[in-house]
């Protein structure tokens, strides 16, 4: 790609090489803890799944008892693997032993590592062909529709109730939605374990269950045999849950997910280390899955001046990107999240929206990248508003960005009904279809506005990248450099579920997908 920015390469080398290093040196702790949620998710991709009689999830029956047995540092696939010696069952009989307090996972005799190892790898493979499988059958269905070359037009469905959100969800489609993301339910990522079944209430979204990830995958597939076109579907991987929901999703072929290491942390006060640690095995996962994450950068713009603190986005961007590299997810799946969420009333304000997107493409050549519209200054007049979003997607084409999220006229005043999202996709084919090729035709002036400044916004970046490695992630967090919030290392939700791996602690699934053939 040839820059039309003439941005200072060295800078961005050099800005790379300090989120590597921040993300590096934050690997050693994650390297060296793992969390409940981890261990859930280990039951979960051994097989484990349903709930007790008193409706609590598997994985987390079989969880609490290893951690209150004080056997949580060897991690759940050695005591699963050497009750499976013992008792000659399946992960999910034993499972449902230790939901009627019938085994004591951590009372048992010990067989020898070697046997317990090889008895959950027999398991553990069988799940891993699983996930391969359904990566190969979306590579076949995009090649049976064909990839599309364009911006996806990502929307919204958010009922409560999983079934309502199907139709919702297909007449997105068939209105020419591209991907279609299922809003979780308010105040889901703050719960320490998943629901169970296909659930028809929820405020503000729906739950993410295992079996509505089913029905909605399979409504999906239909409505892409009806159009013609290979519909995906995103979720959220984020919370006290973010490494369970990516086994699910794995499982069930979804093919997008929201997935920040800094998202819980800021915006849902759960600990930054609880989150850092299970960011990476969620992001293993992804990888292995072929699913693209996105990450919330738009999310600082929502409590932070757009102008001002553009160089957070960047920074935040380049500290994602590495974390991901980290964890095997290639750049191709790597989906940086950014936003169109300046002040309407700024001076030039679109040029700077321009300069801001045009460098996350330029930095990120081979990212999808999200593009959120604007929200924070949607007022309730819809006629600006359709303007607003018009301006946004015309920043899209220009610059090439690959997911799309719709913005809605409707913004601010109440969840949109689905002629406002027919209005939003009519306006949004308008303009990529008429302005489809003219990234290939503009150029920047040189030294002009835009050039100016996303390479201002780039040496700021560069500036709070060295402060971040020469502090720490951990402390920079506490300082609230990023979004202005400032979060305790210690404070927040789930610190008491991280817990410092045993010599012996042993994970099958890191080792079959982080270094495991993908193909």
């Amino acid at each position: 790609m040839k820059s039309k920015l003439n941005l200072n390469w060295d800078i961005v080398n050099k800005a790379r090489e300090c989120a590597r290093n921040i993300a590096e040196d934050t690997q050693k702790f994650i390297d060296a803890h793992t969390t409940v949620a981890i261990e859930r998710t280990v039951c979960r991709l051994l097989g484990i799944d349903g709930v007790d009689e008193m409706g609590v999830p598997l994985p987390n029956v079989v969880v609490d008892n290893i951690k209150n047995g004080g056997g949580l540092s060897l991690g759940v696939a050695f005591f699963i693997g050497n009750a499976m010696l013992y008792t000659g069952l399946t992960p999910q009989q034993i499972a449902e032993k230790v939901g009627r307090n019938e085994l004591d996972l951590t009372k048992m005799p010990m067989a020898d590592l070697f046997d317990i190892k090889l008895a959950v790898q027999e398991v553990a493979v069988k799940t891993v062909e699983k996930i391969k499988e359904n990566r190969r059958k979306r590579e076949e269905l995009l090649k049976k529709y064909g990839k599309k070359e364009g911006p996806l037009l990502y929307l919204i469905v958010a009922t409560g109730n999983i079934y309502e959100d199907i139709v919702q969800a297909q007449a997105a489609a068939r209105q020419g939605a591209d991907v279609i993301a299922v809003i979780r339910t308010t105040g889901q990522s703050l719960l320490d374990y998943v629901p169970y079944g296909a659930t028809t209430e929820g405020f503000g979204g729906t739950y993410a269950t295992q079996e509505n990830f089913r029905l909605m995958r399979k409504a999906l597939d239909e409505v892409s045999e009806e159009v013609g076109r290979y519909i995906r579907l995103c979720n959220y991987c984020s919370g006290l849950c973010m490494p369970e929901i990516a086994a699910m999703g794995a499982l069930e072929r979804l093919d997008v997910m929201l997935n920040d290491a800094l998202y819980g942390i800021l915006f849902r006060d759960i600990n930054m280390k609880r989150t850092l640690v299970d960011q990476y095995f969620s992001r293993i996962i992804n990888g292995f899955a072929g699913i693209i994450i996105n990450t919330g950068e738009d999310n600082y713009l929502t409590t932070s001046d757009a102008y001002e603190e553009a160089h957070t986005v960047l920074a935040s961007q380049l500290i994602n990107e590495q974390f991901a590299l980290l964890a095997g997810i290639p750049e191709e799946q790597i989906g940086l999240g950014h936003a169109f969420e300046m002040n309407p009333d700024l001076k030039n304000g679109f040029l700077y929206e321009l300069a801001q997107a045009q460098m996350a493409r330029e930095i990120f050549p081979k990212a999808p990248l999200k593009y959120m519209p604007p929200t924070k200054y949607m007022t309730g007049n819809i006629f600006k508003g359709h303007v607003q979003d018009a301006l946004f997607n015309i920043v899209t084409i220009m610059t090439k960005q690959k997911i799309h999220l719709l913005g809605m006229l409707t913004e601010a005043i109440h969840t949109p009904f689905m002629s406002d999202r027919t209005l939003s996709i009519e306006s949004a084919k308008y303009i990529l279809n008429n302005m489809a090729d003219i990234a290939d035709e503009i150029y920047f002036k040189e030294g002009g506005i835009i050039q100016q400044r996303a390479n201002e916004v780039l040496i700021k970046a560069y500036e709070l990248l060295r402060e971040i490695e020469k502090e720490g992630l951990f402390r920079t967090l506490e300082q609230g450099k990023f979004a202005g919030i400032k979060r305790s290392m210690n404070g927040g939700r789930g610190l008491e579920g991280v817990v410092e791996k045993d010599p012996n602690y042993f994970n099958p699934f890191i080792d079959l997908m982080l270094r495991g053939d993908r193909q």
